[in-house]
């Protein structure tokens, strides 16, 4: 029987509380990142072509309307987080060295790494300086933090990526760093919009915190499954990239130790597709699969737990089918 089940939850369904709000939002947006130098703009025009899923303006949207009546600081809200978001991807994929985005070349690879690295910083900045220009200090001192986290989770994984000595309780750190601070920081802004109460407040910023969580592992999991955009099969980019990822994690320490040192020699040469194959092999006879199938659905009841106190609201329904969307999607 395949591990994957259809999700009853598509991020259509999920946005219709909010459609209406997210199409005025893709104007503000394209405001937002106006210039008048014309490579600037040239390249804010590419951008706007390949757009995501919205996912981070979403949970904003959705958290502010569970608080609240959606406004003006909303908007900001949300143009501030997929700023953000933006320049974090830019930033990335010079990181990465990455050749294409969301089916598109690749900012670095069409403009190369200093072009990237310039846009990125003027994305970030029109986001802070929408901010200020509107005194919304609680939507800056949130995301600098969130920033500031996501910077040190990718600093430690690239340090334990080295060493090759990862643990679960660092494996999670990372990934709540990395990750999961954003997702909080979407759904504690999109809250404050519209709410000066700070019990609702704290309960969606820890509703994005678990939410999060429960999408990197799930992320880190589809390393293994495979994903339905590649027909299902396992890619190994993590192995490849000398990761360890929870599946990984968990099957190391369950393992015998002669299995463990070759699964970590493997890795640690640079795994070719044989290996990762291998690998992919040990981590399903060693259980991590489903512990780490485990591990998510706590963070996603976590995550509906947040939302119990709140009450019933095509808003809220919305927030807990992202929830299911997070631990089912396969891609």
């Amino acid at each position: 029987m395949s591990i994957f089940r259809p999700s009853e939850s598509s991020l259509d369904s999920i946005r219709e509380p909010v459609t209406q709000e997210l199409k005025k939002f893709d104007g503000v947006f394209r405001e937002a990142m106006r210039s008048q130098v014309a490579l600037v703009y040239l390249i804010t025009r590419y951008i706007l072509r390949q757009k995501g899923k919205r996912v981070r303006p979403l949970l904003v949207m959705l958290s502010a309307k569970l608080c609240g009546e959606i406004n003006d600081s909303t908007y900001r809200a949300a143009t501030l987080i997929e700023l953000l978001h933006s320049a974090t991807l830019v930033h990335d994929d010079v990181v990465d060295d990455a050749d294409t985005r969301r089916g598109f070349a690749s900012i670095n690879a069409v403009w190369k790494n200093k072009v990237a690295v310039l846009m990125g910083d003027y994305l970030l900045s029109r986001g802070l300086l929408l901010s200020l220009q509107y005194h919304d200090y609680y939507f800056l001192n949130s995301t600098s933090f969130a920033v500031k986290r996501m910077s040190e989770g990718e600093l430690l994984q690239i340090q334990k990526s080295r060493q090759l000595n990862i643990d679960e309780e660092t494996y999670i750190k990372i990934i709540s760093d990395k990750t999961a601070s954003l997702f909080s920081a979407c759904t504690d802004i999109g809250a404050a919009s519209t709410t000066e109460v700070p019990e609702k407040r704290n309960l969606l910023k820890a509703y994005g915190e678990n939410v999060g969580l429960a999408f990197q592992i799930r992320d880190d999991l589809l390393d293994y499954l495979g994903r339905k955009s590649i027909l299902g099969k396992p890619t190994g980019g993590d192995i490849k990239e000398k990761k360890l990822t929870l599946p990984l994690i968990y099957a190391l320490h369950q393992s015998d130790r002669h299995e463990a040192q070759q699964a970590l020699r493997f890795v640690k040469k640079g795994a070719k597709q044989k290996d990762v194959t291998w690998i992919v092999d040990f981590v399903r006879k060693n259980g991590g699969i489903e512990y780490s199938l485990q591990k998510a659905e706590e963070f996603a009841a976590n995550a509906r737990a947040c939302l119990s106190s709140f009450p019933d609201s095509p808003e809220k329904q919305s927030l807990l089918q992202f929830v299911r969307f997070v631990i089912e999607r396969n891609s």
